[in-house]
């Protein structure tokens, strides 16, 4: 990089950071300022912070592994979640803002009564906001480390100690920075630090995609499908067989219908939680109001899946082309490579900085929320004994100071993470595959009476059980392996709910007075009466948003009539979408 390449860099550091100086005063308040921005964020804020959030540095790589490896049609293996995200944009952005609480786990003892829900809030904060938050850190850190190497050249020799390898400094100031600005003001900084990031990010890749097509080397998207085979272009997977090596996505019929019919309800990990939860929930819950919310939430499915994808899609068919000897292992660094080898200077430090910008929104994001699990369902319930909301004003700055603690003790972790981040990956990995069917008792818990602490918990443990079942005994592979863990865990559950008492009459009561669900209450009463309009809603948004993305392709690759098609079909689905909506009262 050139000397205008770092003052670009230096720039945008001084910006985040300054933010975050500014805004300090604003997140000292209490709890509720600090962790939720004093629920006072507008839809378009918490909308952005969310897709800035989810562009994680390493998110451009794993796209271009897949473009590298199937094809446009291997995004399908993420563009499918986009039936669980309208999901919780319509039946649950609003009861997650009504329920008032402060962290998800919080709504644990809003939902549930007695010593096992105390135990199970207690159990979820340590779990996500320690134990799998600083894995999650660890391999954002592991994939900026991938970066620096290749963008830079740098080549440690093996078994240089970390404080003597200047990747993993790097990397250890990166995250130091993250952490000050984030300790400072809390979720509103890290939210306006997103909405810039955001900007940068995609303005960034944007002008790349541009750049890399117009080098002789590509000639423009005209030159581009003349050098690629055509199925490298497919948007659809093929419904045939097994999937392997350099070809197109092709999954068993079983497969498709079990992505497209199970899996998005099912299956619990982080940033996808059905019903909503970790940081998705965390905006949500820091909105103005419900309708905030469900803007917010509606914002996030369209950008993330529609219109975000395509440059990188772009980059990565491009980098097939300039790298072509790229192994499948390491075919997720061309996007790096063409960022290094074919920006102008002044260009090069705006791409380096979107990768630092989605870095930083990640880390922010991990460490807030991470905080806010250890310091209000830990040491506030559990230490301090107050499982009420204090009024007290010294009381609240206390506890903003225990987050701010908490922010830089998972931020130290986190990095000792990082260091033995190839020795843990297997074990992340499984606690992941270990959440299917946990999903369905996280959406029924809004919508059944009958749902207890008891459902939650057995739901969390019994698909450890199917994987170790299936692993020492019927190796069965995906998708019967998919589908015996949600059976498995589904009959687990519900039979355990049915042997075990009901939530208490007072609780269920005052969960139903504050949060107003539809669904199965009961004497409890409820209110079904636009349930309807929500399923209107919700298959009418999933349409029109793959139809944004689809059409935005074709339109791309000069597949005019297919593009048109698909955008009318877009503004049928926005046209019914609206209608619904009004009808609803949003």
């Amino acid at each position: 990089m050139e000397t205008l390449d770092w003052i670009i860099v230096a720039v945008f550091l001084v910006i985040s950071l300054s933010i975050g100086l500014g805004l300090k005063s604003r997140a000292e308040g209490n709890l509720a300022d600090f962790f939720l921005g004093g629920r006072k964020l507008p839809w378009y804020i918490a909308g952005i912070s969310m897709v800035a959030t989810t562009f994680a540095a390493d998110t451009p790589l794993w796209v271009t592994e897949q473009v590298a490896q199937h094809g446009i049609s291997g995004n399908w293996l993420w563009w499918n979640m986009l039936i669980g995200g309208m999901l919780t944009t319509f039946f649950f952005a609003k009861l997650w803002r009504r329920a008032e609480v402060l962290t998800e786990l919080e709504f644990i003892e809003l939902r549930y009564s007695g010593k096992l829900a105390r135990i199970l809030r207690l159990f979820k904060a340590v779990y996500l906001g320690l134990f799998l938050n600083i894995i999650i850190i660890g391999w954002v850190n592991f994939a900026l480390i991938t970066i620096f190497k290749v963008f830079f050249d740098v080549d440690v020799p093996e078994g240089t100690p970390w404080y003597e390898n200047p990747l993993y400094i790097a990397v250890a100031a990166a995250m130091l920075f993250v952490a000050a600005y984030s300790s400072l003001a809390g979720l509103l900084g890290v939210a306006i630090t997103d909405t810039l990031q955001f900007f940068v990010a995609m303005t960034a890749t944007i002008l790349l995609a541009y750049y890399v097509l117009d080098t002789p080397e590509i000639g423009g998207i005209v030159g581009l499908k003349a050098q690629l085979p055509a199925w490298r272009f497919d948007f659809f997977p093929a419904l045939t067989g097994d999937s392997s090596g350099f070809e197109i996505f092709t999954i068993s019929v079983g497969a498709f219908l079990t992505f497209f019919l199970v899996q998005w309800w099912a299956s619990w990990y982080p940033g996808n939680e059905p019903g909503g939860g970790g940081y998705i929930a965390q905006r949500m819950m820091s909105a103005k109001d419900e309708r905030h919310a469900i803007f917010a939430s509606l914002f996030f499915q369209i950008a993330h899946y529609a219109l975000r994808p395509w440059p990188w899609i772009i980059v990565a068919l491009a980098a097939l082309v300039l790298y072509p000897d790229l192994s499948i292992k390491d075919s997720g660094q061309g996007f790096v490579l063409v960022m290094r080898d074919y920006l102008p200077a002044g260009l090069k430090g705006l791409l380096f900085v979107a990768f630092l910008s989605a870095y930083m929104s990640t880390i922010s994001t991990q460490l807030n929320w991470g905080s806010s699990f250890l310091t209000n369902d830990v040491y506030r319930r559990f230490i301090k004994g107050d499982d009420k909301f204090e009024n007290d004003a010294v009381a609240q700055k206390a506890y903003v100071k225990v987050g701010r603690i908490f922010t830089l003790l998972i931020m130290a972790l986190a990095f000792a993470v990082t260091l033995q981040i190839e020795t843990i990956d297997a074990a992340a990995k499984f606690l992941i595959q270990a959440g299917a069917g946990l999903g369905s008792v996280l959406i029924l818990r809004w919508y059944w009476w009958r749902v207890n602490a008891w459902s939650e918990l057995i739901a969390s443990l019994a698909p450890v059980v199917a994987f170790l079942i299936n692993k020492a005994f019927l190796n069965l592979e995906f998708p019967e392996s998919f589908l015996f863990t949600v059976g498995f865990s589904s009959v687990s559950w519900l039979l355990v709910t049915f042997i075990t008492p009901a939530v208490d009459h007072e609780v269920l009561q005052k969960f139903v007075d504050r949060v107003r669900p539809s669904g199965a209450w009961g004497k409890y009463q409820s209110d079904n009466s636009k349930m309807g309009l929500l399923f209107v809603q919700w298959i009418s948004a999933i349409v029109m948003t793959y139809s944004i993305l689809l059409s935005s392709g074709y339109f791309i690759f000069m597949e005019y009539q297919r593009a048109w098609m698909l955008a009318a079909l877009a503004f049928l689905g926005l046209i019914s979408l609206l209608w619904s909506m009004r009808k609803a009262g949003v």
